[in-house]
């Protein structure tokens, strides 16, 4: 064969490999495993963006998502601003990319996803960010009832050109329906849940990670930042709590970040167990856990290179504390059983 001819068949199975690859579906789970950073742009008419965040009208957006082994994908989507504190303080913190407007689109499968990004524009705001995407990495190490994340650099392009455009990192949230998937379940709707009326283990594992990482901003009966799951084969059986949305953590901090008035804690950084009393031998199987994943979430956080090292040192100085605590007994029965909540 001629090096012409040679070439021409080197091309050729290129464009075969890239044009099947462009027809394929993304396969969500494969989509959540890959940690690599994606780079994606998002060009909208962001003005119109902006004066719909009352109305939360979703407005017509392209996407295009560049993968690791080069290959580029681009569609037609909707997008619509989401969480009540960030759509009003926030400039594009937080959205809700619709796929589902095309059953032919490769990204079909997702139907939708959260996208969070910073609150404002600045460098300070993508720490904050990249904190928060941190948080979700721990909770993956503790349990598989969890939501998973992937890391992306965002450029946001105005199609108005009425708006420079900027990069910034964000992370898309895996939908609930997926997180059930992978773990035999399904989401679990409008259910009464009371004190003790969700799976004990899961729920302990849940209170003891809100209190490691500073969070105050959930409830289980009040269904607040947090989905519940049942599996398939026991629709009846106790549910599993999955909780979502860290950013007014402490272990996060960021700028605009308040602890509810009725808790009588004066900042975010002050840990507050919110779980319910429980026998110190099931807390101790969870504490177990913890203790079994110190090392692994201490790594996690140190080789994250995104993160500066001063935000590193913070956010490990407010872990020793969690994990001080739940090495001693006496703090153990004082944070988690005697000034547990009651009501």
């Amino acid at each position: 064969m001629t090096n012409s001819k040679w070439s021409i068949s080197i091309l050729l199975l290129f464009v075969t490999i890239f044009i099947e690859a462009q027809t394929k579906k993304i396969n969500i789970n494969a989509f959540f495993e890959d940690k690599r950073p994606l780079k994606v742009t998002i060009s909208t008419d962001i003005k119109d963006l902006q004066s719909e965040k009352k109305s939360l009208k979703a407005v017509n957006a392209s996407i295009t998502i560049n993968f690791p082994d080069s290959i580029s994908i681009s569609d037609s989507i909707k997008i619509k601003h989401r969480g009540n504190f960030r759509k009003e303080n926030c400039y594009l913190a937080s959205l809700m990319l619709q796929f589902n407007n095309t059953k032919t689109s490769h990204f079909s499968p997702f139907k939708r996803l959260k996208l969070v990004g910073g609150c404002g524009k600045n460098k300070n705001d993508e720490q904050y960010l990249l904190k928060e995407y941190m948080v979700y990495q721990l909770y993956n190490l503790l349990t598989n009832y969890s939501f998973r994340v992937r890391l992306m650099e965002v450029n946001y392009i105005d199609t108005k050109n009425k708006i420079k455009p900027y990069s910034q990192y964000a992370f898309v949230i895996e939908d609930i329906d997926d997180v059930a998937k992978r773990n035999n379940c399904k989401e679990k709707k409008f259910v009464k849940a009371i004190p003790n009326s969700t799976k004990s283990s899961e729920t302990i594992l849940v209170a003891m990670f809100q209190y490691m990482i500073g969070n105050t901003d959930w409830s289980i009966p009040f269904f607040h930042n947090i989905k519940l799951v049942v599996p398939k084969k026991d629709t009846n059986s106790m549910p599993i709590p999955v909780a979502y949305d860290f950013d007014v953590s402490g272990f996060v901090n960021p700028p605009y970040a308040e602890p509810p008035p009725d808790l009588g804690i004066e900042r975010v950084t002050q840990r507050l167990y919110r779980g319910f009393p429980k026998p110190l031998e099931e807390l101790q199987v969870i504490i177990n856990l913890f203790l079994k994943k110190e090392n692994e979430i201490y790594s996690l956080i140190n080789e994250f290179n995104l993160l500066n090292q001063s935000t590193k040192k913070e956010m490990i100085s407010y872990l020793d504390d969690f994990f001080k605590t739940i090495k001693t007994e006496s703090e153990v029965k004082s944070v988690f059983i005697t000034n547990a909540r009651r009501n």
